[in-house]
């Protein structure tokens, strides 16, 4: 079996998804392999045309301690048009273990953070019976994912 994944995010402008998802995640951008100095130049090196590489080719984020999962942003021609069918959902709470008020509140938070950074609030969830808070969100181009 595989001993390497990555999520592939499809987008339009790959170095302002790197932009927007690194303070967020809290990821790195990795350095290109050696003895390149930017992506593009690597890209460039094993022939990809240059007419498809967007700014200096930075695409990628990787955990800082090697442990989770890689995401690379692959460029394509289109649009998002539908829902995603996978997202993330990000932890920015101490789960249930905090009263819902506090996580809602932590939760507006980072909420404020991704409009702050180009991102837009689609909807809030709030099912108190099931002890529930959640947003969902959109990066600057479209694409879903919710803050717990």
């Amino acid at each position: 079996m595989a001993d390497f994944f990555q999520l592939v995010v499809d987008c339009r402008e790959p170095s302002s998804m790197v932009t927007f998802w690194q303070p967020l995640l809290g990821y790195d951008v990795p350095s290109p392999p050696a003895p390149h100095e930017t992506w593009r130049s690597w890209y460039l090196s094993v022939g990809v045309p240059a007419e498809e590489i967007e700014g200096d080719g930075t695409d990628r984020l990787v955990p800082p301690d090697g442990r989770g999962v890689a995401l690379w942003f692959q460029p394509v021609p289109e649009p998002k048009l539908i829902k995603n069918r996978l997202h993330l959902d990000l932890r920015v709470t101490g789960g249930r273990t905090e009263p819902r008020q506090r996580r809602r509140a932590a939760i507006q938070t980072a909420v404020d953070e991704v409009l702050d950074r180009g991102g837009a609030l689609i909807r809030w969830t709030e099912d108190e019976p099931a002890d529930h808070v959640a947003a969902l969100m959109a990066d600057p181009e479209g694409n879903e994912f919710c803050l717990v």
